[in-house]
């Protein structure tokens, strides 16, 4: 029965999708919506009332998530926005629980005890959130890989503070200096041990790859789960340790990465789409009515006060244009960890965890449908887009099982940029350096010397990696460059 259910609930996130596609509704929206309706509330389906299983089977997706984001992150990148979004993961995420919780406890009759948990719970942003909609949006590269870092490594300071509340309104706190060593290690330890265990991966990538490729996927999943698994034994971040792990393996020498890279896109959908259906079974909308009220202000709190403040002093130091600072503002998505970090005081007996509970999941339900369906035209009003990158339906790859100096690259001829036509044999390329294919409008041609190449062509060339920059400037140069309006 549950395998039927199951199906039609995949079944009805696809159609979902495609009646919505209009709207570009994100995935994560959708496939939560659709656990909301089969759940008990609305169809009643399926009765899940089982906060401890429901984190146990998100933060399993989790891993996936973040290792697969890493994966994809660019070392060039990494280094210009480490230190921001490690600052917005640390100090970022201990001002807005602050400044929620007082703006809170000064708007509603609540205690500060009980103000201060709701906004530590609520403090981080979420990776499963962040990666899903962002990368689906052309939204400068520097401020998306920013936001994802930070999704990625801020979860051990906001389970850390939703864990000092705790014990805050249950007169049950620890030793600070306790306290403050577990955070370091958390943070610290788990980069270590991510970076580690990525090296290892990749080493023993050169020991397996004389395997069929099936293999690497099956090898692929063992590196992401030994990743969080060493760092959940030694008591450190499995969540950043998984990121580093992906990061450093995503940006070394590793064969069939391309096809690896669309296995882990597939993975990273299928885990997506996991974490928000258990969510959304784990619901009771019916149970609004009584707190929407405070959901809306909590999200108006964060949106317009507290990430905004907490962007702005963070970010103080660093050289981020206006536009940008409201850009990472309203980017602060809410998604699964602050809604698992809501079953927390359900299992501290903390009274009111079920109002705590409902007002959470309705702020980031309000987070994710307006402030995910919008910041596409955000960033457009603030001329923070880029242009995607064209993606055909066919692809090469040099799959290669000793060491070569020869890289296979993509060159994207821009139709909005360049004008004018080249033939093959007209080009002044390095010895050795062959085009391999060339893709014109998911139509395959095989060049010769009197193959013309257009604007909107995707060249396939197989060059000396220390060639790559001139044969890309000498393709481009034999076009003319159209003029700015």
């Amino acid at each position: 029965m549950y395998l039927l259910i199951t199906s039609l609930i995949l079944i009805s996130i696809v159609l979902t999708a495609r009646v919505a596609s209009k709207w570009r509704l994100p995935l994560v929206v959708i496939a939560l919506g659709v656990g909301i309706l089969f759940g008990s509330d609305v169809l009643g389906l399926i009765y899940f009332d089982n906060p401890k299983m429901a984190k146990t089977l998100a933060d399993f997706a989790l891993v996936f998530v973040l290792f697969i984001g890493g994966f994809g992150t660019k070392k060039e990148i990494l280094k210009t926005v480490l230190r921001p979004s490690m600052v917005l993961a640390s100090l970022g995420v201990i001002f807005t629980a602050l400044i929620t919780a007082v703006a809170l406890y000064l708007i509603f009759d609540y205690s500060f005890k009980y103000a201060l948990i709701i906004g530590c719970i609520i403090s981080s942003t979420d990776a499963a959130a962040v990666f899903s909609i962002l990368r689906t949006r052309p939204i400068s590269h520097k401020l998306t890989s920013l936001l994802e870092i930070e999704s990625a490594t801020n979860d051990p300071m906001a389970i850390l503070l939703t864990t000092m509340a705790i014990q805050f309104a249950t007169a049950n706190i620890d030793h600070p200096f306790e306290v403050g060593f577990f955070l370091l290690w958390q943070f610290f330890g788990g980069i270590g041990i991510g970076l580690l265990i990525g090296k290892i991966g990749v080493l023993l990538f050169q020991r397996v790859k004389i395997l069929d490729r099936g293999y690497f996927y099956i090898y692929l999943v063992s590196m992401i789960l030994l990743s969080f698994g060493v760092a959940d034994v030694l008591k450190a971040s499995g969540m950043i340790s998984a990121f580093f792990a992906g990061f450093l393996m995503g940006n070394s020498g590793i064969p069939y990465k391309k096809t690896l890279e669309s296995f882990l896109e597939a993975v990273q959908t299928i885990a997506n789409v996991g974490i928000f259906v258990i969510l959304g079974l784990l619901v009771f909308p019916k149970e609004f009515g009584s707190v929407w009220k405070e959901g809306l202000v909590l999200f108006l709190i964060l949106s317009f006060i507290a990430r905004p403040l907490t962007v702005w002093v963070c970010t103080i130091f660093d050289k981020f244009k206006n536009g940008e600072k409201v850009l990472l503002s309203w980017c602060g998505l809410r998604g699964s960890v602050p809604i698992v970090l809501a079953t927390y005081p359900a299992a501290a007996a903390i009274p009111g965890s079920r109002e705590i509970f409902n007002i959470i999941f309705f702020a980031v339900a309000l987070s994710m449908l307006i402030q995910g369906n919008t910041i596409s035209r955000i960033a457009s009003w603030l001329k923070l887009t880029v242009k995607p990158k064209p993606k055909p339906n066919q692809a090469m790859e040099l799959v290669t099982l000793h060491s070569s100096d020869l890289e296979l690259c993509e060159i994207a001829i821009d139709d909005d940029d360049y004008e004018g036509s080249v033939f093959v044999s007209a080009l002044s390329l390095p010895k050795g350096t062959t085009i391999t294919m060339i893709n014109r409008s998911d139509k395959i041609i095989a060049p010769y010397g009197s193959t013309e190449i257009f604007p909107g062509d995707i060249l396939y060339v197989l060059v000396n990696s220390k060639n790559i920059e001139n044969v890309t400037a000498e393709i481009l140069s034999r076009f003319t460059q159209k003029k700015i309006s």
